[in-house]
């Protein structure tokens, strides 16, 4: 750790590395030990038993955190002419149709952090896929951001609704909350997003469906839950 900082060597001193720790006392850990000067996000990594390269094995969906990610989500709304007054009644921070498709196309513009569609644009949005799909911005209806009612759309975006999804080794990665939230209100989130990965479950999946579960703030070390405490 000679290249680490004081503040992480500290951090790390203060985390068994052999422990499983129940998921309350990990989260109350990741709080104390989330020391840098700016707000810390918290992070969660869980291993599934499953194998991505098979379609049937696929892990996705999204849901709304009881307490949100404490980050401000720039939401775009891409809708007919009919909905749009309704998209910025729910907070859209842009809303309209063609002209923010040519916006992103023409001019590059990507100040936004999620958009939400209906599925009658999903064609006119198709042909930005190879611009959006790797900023991981592309329009999915397993993510919830194409439907029908793009209000609810843009407020459950508002609210703290996050993608869940396996990246290449079986893991998923997705944030739960600020350090500063405190392990109350992250435990809330944890048990939401944990609740929902294990009802995601795939069918296919054969033995343990949960491999690891870690619980790491921007700036500190991983914190190993016991996954036979979930649930």
């Amino acid at each position: 750790m000679a290249n680490r900082g004081k503040k992480y060597q500290d951090s790390v001193k203060a985390v068994e590395k052999s422990k499983l720790y129940d998921p309350s006392e990990a989260l109350a850990l990741v709080c104390q030990i989330a020391k840098a000067k700016f707000d810390e996000t918290v992070e969660l990594h869980v291993r599934l038993g499953v194998d991505s390269r098979h379609a049937d094995q696929q892990v996705r969906g999204s849901v709304v955190l009881p307490n949100g990610t404490g980050k401000t989500v720039r939401v775009l709304a891409i809708c007919k002419d009919d909905k749009i007054e309704a998209a910025k009644e729910a907070g859209a921070d842009y809303a309209g149709s063609a002209e923010y498709i040519e916006k992103i196309q023409k001019e590059g513009w990507f100040e936004f952090d999620v958009i939400i569609t209906s599925p009658d644009m999903m064609g006119q949005l198709g042909r930005l896929g190879k611009v959006l799909g790797p900023k991981g911005l592309m329009p999915n209806p397993k993510a919830g951001t194409v439907l029908p009612d793009i209000a609810k759309g843009v407020r459950e975006a508002k609210a703290g609704k996050i993608e869940y999804r396996l990246d290449k080794t079986n893991i998923i990665h997705c944030p739960i909350g600020k350090a500063s939230f405190g392990a109350d209100k992250l435990g809330e989130n944890f048990s939401t997003l944990m609740t929902a990965i294990i009802k995601a479950k795939p069918a296919a999946a054969k033995g343990q469906y949960i491999r690891s579960c870690v619980v790491a703030s921007t700036m500190g070390p991983g914190i190993r839950i016991n996954s036979a405490k979930i649930g």
